[in-house]
């Protein structure tokens, strides 16, 4: 038979009250008590089943997801993704609220993320830059006992529990192997363009972009990052300004937001299809520009592997458990127009309600 709660506060010698504290990480134990427990635990090969303790305790999770309100097609992909995965884990007790937050304001998402503690989130999980008030803001609430988890983009100096996203310094460097080969090694000159080098994604691919770049393909001038921090209009300024000042230019890196825009103003110019642009993320607009030859290879990431190990991640934080790390690795993707993957079906109606 398998041991029980019962058999634990026997061999620990304590009461069922106080292993339940123990097995919920509840205060108010001494220290001693809590290692006979664990030792009780371990002699007994005791093997808790969350699912069914949570089931007896009628105890749901409710986890929050904050993503940036824009009109960019990767967040709202992701935000369906999300959503999709919400519903399918509704059945696991876990209720997903998606929040939006202006995308250029820290200080409003800081409010926000005040604001969470009063609503009974077990965890919440964010796609932000790390500013300094969002730092601020997350060790707050971890300091309530909520864990925060960074989505996409990692927060290293806010002390997040853990980061669900792809290596991105690994995917600068993929950009860079490819770009260098596309381009035969050079002479030529290389366009960087970003959102904001706040972002720790940004800066962690242009990082490993410039390793690769530098050390395999010295012939090709990597120019200054250009930001456009999501304005299109900003965008259409810089590129046009540096395609005028560095006549060399043969490829484009882009390392995440504004492809819509720089693309229709590449075909503007007559020039779509004559440069390598190599971008990130798989979104429709990305494909169609990929089927059309104005953009070379896309690196991106399985956005509902993503937003299932979000999930996982929260969960497993709220209960105190290990995470299985190869289950929550997302992996780089390489997409060409030659292995171009048949395009998703429509997404379906929102089952979620979406907080502003």
């Amino acid at each position: 038979m398998r041991p029980t709660v019962n058999d634990i506060a026997r061999e620990a010698g304590v009461s069922l009250a106080t292993v339940d504290r123990v097995l919920n990480a509840r205060p108010g134990v001494r220290e001693k008590t809590i290692r006979a427990v664990n030792e009780a635990i371990a002699r007994l090969g005791y093997v808790r089943d969350l699912a069914a303790a949570n089931l007896a305790r009628g105890r749901s999770y409710r986890v929050a997801v904050l993503l940036p309100d824009t009109e960019s097609q990767f967040i709202q992909a992701l935000a369906q993704a999300l959503t999709d995965a919400g519903s399918i884990a509704a059945t696991s007790r876990i209720e997903l609220r998606l929040h939006r937050f202006p995308s250029e304001d820290p200080h409003a998402l800081a409010a926000l993320l005040a604001s969470l503690p009063g609503l009974d989130y077990v965890g919440v999980a964010l796609m932000a830059p790390e500013t300094p008030v969002l730092r601020d803001a997350v060790r707050q609430l971890r300091a309530r006992g909520i864990p925060v988890v960074a989505l996409v983009s990692d927060l290293p100096n806010a002390d997040c529990d853990h980061f669900v996203g792809i290596d991105n310094r690994a995917a600068g460097r993929t950009a860079g192997v490819m770009m260098g080969r596309f381009l035969g090694g050079g002479p030529g000159q290389v366009l960087v363009l970003g959102q904001s080098l706040l972002a720790r994604d940004m800066i962690e691919r242009r990082r490993g972009f410039d390793e690769v770049m530098q050390r395999d393909f010295p012939g090709l001038e990597v120019l200054q990052s250009l930001e456009t921090h999501g304005s299109a209009s900003t965008l259409r300024q810089v590129v046009t300004e540096m395609l005028s000042n560095a006549p060399s230019v043969r490829g484009i890196y882009a390392m995440g937001g504004g492809n819509r825009t720089l693309t229709q103003l590449l075909e503007e110019k007559g020039i779509s299809g004559q440069l390598t642009v190599i971008c990130h993320e798989l979104t429709p607009h990305v494909r169609d520009a990929l089927v059309a030859g104005a953009v070379t290879a896309v690196i991106t990431q399985n956005l509902g592997h993503l937003a299932r190990s979000t999930l996982r991640v929260l969960r497993a934080k709220a209960d105190h458990l290990p995470l299985d790390a190869g289950q929550e690795q997302i992996r780089i993707e390489i997409v060409l127009r030659e292995n171009l993957p048949a395009a998703p079906e429509p997404p379906a109606e929102n089952r979620i309600d979406q907080v502003a």
